[in-house]
């Protein structure tokens, strides 16, 4: 098990000097409790899926993967170990696993796993693309007329509030928590199912905005990202960033290990412009919106 933990390494530091983004503090062979419980030697690659990471030794022909690992990897990389020299080799990688001893004559070269993964990122940007076409801008001043574009949900509607994420999160916030239906009607809030694909494994996020009149022609934003579903926290590196009329950046937060909201705060005066984006990796979805 040390040894595939050797493997990991060698493969993260690999691909993040050409430039590949991974996050192996999710993954099984990070968790100490994880390694001496399973034989653990994943790597996750942002966005595109998981890398299983093998170490052989330098008089080794063959390498052995396990079977639990066949059906849920985007590929199988194989490393050479001397721990004599202390040396490592990245030899090589195969697409797919139906045995367990891969012999090392199978294994295509690592320039070939960046073309592979290269491949899957096209692939996945033009699936999401397709599935998510442009947006309308959102008129919020609607809002307080109670008129909703399509998508657009009650808060409860949309995350259970019994789920204890759900409870611990708005607990956790002054300004948006779920005793203030109680409270006079002077806000605004609403949800919307943010689907980013793959690069979710499938699982949505919520993005939430709660309006209140600051003045006449001034209104206060609040912008939330939640878990949505059984998952507890938001994916690690998880974006939200709100762009002004000129498409720049006004403010960003993004997630950390363990976050299960993240948050933004500003106004806005009558008629501005400015746009949301929730992203992860190079995938993101955009909502546009004018006050």
């Amino acid at each position: 098990m040390r040894l595939n933990t050797l493997a990991v390494c060698a493969v993260r530091d690999y691909l993040e000097m050409m430039g590949v983004p991974v996050n192996w503090n999710e993954c099984d062979s990070w968790n100490p409790f994880m390694r001496a419980c399973v034989d653990a030697a994943d790597l996750e690659v942002l966005g595109l899926g998981r890398l299983e990471c093998r170490a052989i030794a330098t008089d080794a022909s063959t390498c052995y993967v396990p079977p639990e690992v066949w059906e849920d990897r985007i590929g199988y990389v194989v490393v050479r170990l001397d721990e004599v020299e202390k040396q490592v080799c990245i030899l090589g990688f195969v697409q797919q696993v139906t045995q367990e001893q891969l012999t090392v004559n199978q294994l295509r070269s690592p320039e070939d796993l960046l073309s592979h993964l290269q491949d899957l990122s096209a692939i996945t940007s033009l699936s999401f693309a397709n599935a998510n076409p442009p947006t309308s801008t959102v008129n919020l001043r609607q809002w307080f007329q109670n008129t909703f574009e399509p998508g657009w949900q009650t808060v409860v509607s949309l995350l259970n509030p019994t789920e204890h994420n759900l409870t611990f999160s708005f607990r956790k916030t002054e300004e948006l928590n779920t005793n203030e239906v109680d409270r006079p009607e002077n806000f605004v809030r609403r949800a919307k199912l943010i689907d980013l694909g793959m690069q979710l494994a499938g699982h949505a996020v919520a993005l939430v905005m709660e309006l209140r009149p600051a003045s006449e022609q001034k209104t206060d934003l609040i912008v939330q990202v939640h878990p949505t579903g059984r998952e507890t926290f938001l994916p690690p590196s998880l974006q939200l960033i709100v762009l002004d009329e000129s498409g720049s950046v006004f403010l960003e937060a993004k997630a950390r290990r363990a976050d299960n909201y993240i948050q933004l705060q500003f106004s806005g005066t009558t008629g501005e412009r400015f746009s949301v984006k929730v992203a992860l990796g190079d995938v993101g979805i955009t909502e546009h919106f004018i006050i």
